[in-house]
C-alpha cells in the first residue's frame, strides 16, 4: 500500500507540473511576442525531417488495413466499400495514432533530451539571469511548432496511406482504381478528415507539454537526461492513448 500511495502521489505531482506548465505557456502567449527565428527553426527541425519516417509508415500503415480488409470485402462481394474501410480507419484513427506514435518517438524524445541537458547544464538558470523568460524563448516556440507540425505530418499521413491503400488494392487484390476512388469519394465526408485533424492538434499539445515538462524539470544530473526522456516518451503514449478515447467519444455521432 504504501509503494501504491507513493505511485499515486507521483503521478499527481507530475499531471500537476504539467498543468502548471501548460498554464504558464498559455499565458506567455499573451500577448503573443515570440522569437520568430527560434521558432522557424524548431518548425523546420520537427516538421521537415520528420516527413521521410512519416511518409514510409503512413504507407505501409495504409497497406496493411486495405490487405487485412480487401479479401474479406472480395469475398461478400461488396469491393464497393474497400476503399471506404481503409480510408475510414486511417482518417479517423489509424493515421493520427501512429503518426503521433512516431512523432513522440522521434520529436517528443529529442526535445526532452535537448531540454534536459540545458536544465543539468545550467543554461535555463542563464538564461534568467540575463532576464530572459525561459518559457517564452524556449517552450512555447516547441509547443507551438509540435502542434501545428503533427497537425500537417498528420495530413500528408493520411493522403499516404489512402495511396497505399489504393497500390495494395489495385496490384494485390485486383480492385479498380475507380472502384477504390469512388467508394472512397461517395461514402467519407469531411468531417472524417477532420475528425482527425482535430485529434492529432491535441496529441501535438499533449506530446509538447509533457516532452517540455520532463526536460525543464530533470534531476539528478546526466543519468537524470536518460530517465526523463524516457518518462517523457511513455507520458506522450499513454495521453496520446487517453486522449484519443475522450475526443472520439466526444465528437461520437
Amino acid at each position: 500500500m504504501t509503494g501504491l500511495g507513493a505511485a499515486a502521489l507521483r503521478l499527481c505531482r507530475e499531471l500537476g507540473g504539467m498543468l502548471v506548465l501548460a498554464g504558464s505557456v498559455l499565458r506567455a502567449l499573451v500577448p503573443p511576442r515570440l522569437d520568430r527565428r527560434e521558432l522557424a527553426k524548431n518548425l523546420h527541425k520537427m516538421g521537415n525531417r520528420s516527413v521521410p519516417i512519416v511518409v514510409l509508415t503512413a504507407f505501409f500503415a495504409g497497406a496493411l488495413m486495405m490487405l487485412q480488409s480487401g479479401p474479406f470485402v472480395k469475398k461478400l462481394g461488396a469491393t464497393s466499400l474497400a476503399g471506404w474501410g481503409a480510408g475510414y480507419a486511417v482518417l479517423r484513427e489509424i493515421g493520427p495514432i501512429l503518426i503521433a506514435l512516431m512523432f513522440s518517438g522521434r520529436v517528443g524524445a529529442n526535445t526532452t533530451a535537448e531540454l534536459a541537458t540545458m536544465t543539468v547544464t545550467e543554461q535555463l538558470d542563464g538564461l534568467r539571469a540575463l532576464a530572459i523568460d525561459p518559457i517564452r524563448y524556449l517552450i512555447v516556440p516547441r509547443v507551438l511548432s509540435m502542434i501545428a507540425m503533427l497537425a500537417v505530418l498528420t495530413v500528408i499521413g493520411d493522403a499516404v496511406a489512402i495511396g497505399g491503400a489504393a497500390v495494395v488494392g489495385r496490384l494485390m487484390l485486383d480492385i479498380e482504381w475507380s472502384t477504390l476512388f469512388h467508394s472512397f469519394a461517395d461514402n467519407l465526408e469531411p468531417a472524417d478528415f477532420l475528425h482527425g485533424v482535430w485529434k492529432s492538434l491535441a496529441f501535438g499539445g499533449a506530446i509538447a507539454i509533457a516532452s517540455c515538462y520532463f526536460g525543464v524539470s530533470v534531476r539528478g544530473g546526466t543519468v537524470g537526461v536518460g530517465r526523463a526522456v524516457n518518462a517523457a516518451v511513455v507520458a506522450s503514449a499513454v495521453s496520446i492513448l487517453v486522449l484519443d478515447f475522450f475526443v472520439t467519444y466526444v465528437s461520437a455521432p
